[in-house]
């Protein structure tokens, strides 16, 4: 991780997650969001809910980071090589969930989605033991660059952030 992550500093960065992609939507006009993105087979409104979707995948990452946590180190490690051993397909569904929902989530039904599942990880995060946020397993490190060999809930917590900021770059929603 980089720097220190706190629980303060999760918050934080979910709150200007949300400021961010209710600015992006807001200011972003129709040709815009059909615009594609740099680097990717996206469109900027397919990235947007891709952006989104890092959350939604930290909210259902946190029971599993819990519960493996607290077996032993070989479970998860073997559980991380078999997801591992699944990456292609899951690059294939991950591609084609941008594209789905970037579909069916746009503009005020994506931003409700948003504030939505911050909300929800905010008030998750304020609920955590200083115990459960130190509970950790092994990762796909090859499904995102993001996943490192060995996670702790507060690394997933961060996580959602890292993804956004990354995606956030490959944007191409300003003027040609």
């Amino acid at each position: 991780m980089e720097g220190r992550v706190s629980r303060q500093s999760v918050h934080e960065e979910l709150e200007r997650a949300r400021e961010t992609l209710h600015r992006l939507v807001r200011d972003a006009p129709p040709p815009a969001l059909r615009r594609r993105t740099e680097g990717t087979r996206w469109t900027n409104r397919q990235m947007l809910f891709h952006m989104l979707l890092g959350y939604l995948v930290v909210r259902t990452l946190l029971p599993l980071v819990r519960t493996l946590g607290r077996l032993p180190d070989p479970v998860s490690r073997v559980f991380a090589m078999v997801l591992n051993a699944g990456t292609r397909p899951f690059h294939v569904v991950n591609y084609l969930g941008g594209c789905g929902g970037g579909l069916l989530f746009r503009d005020r039904r994506l931003l409700a989605q948003v504030d939505r599942t911050i909300a929800a990880l905010h008030q998750r995060l304020d609920r955590e033991s200083d115990a459960s946020l130190a509970l950790r397993m092994h990762f796909p490190t090859g499904w995102d660059p993001y996943f490192t060999q060995t996670m702790s809930v507060l690394d997933v917590y961060h996580y959602g952030t890292q993804h956004f900021d990354h995606h956030r770059k490959q944007l191409t929603l300003e003027p040609e």
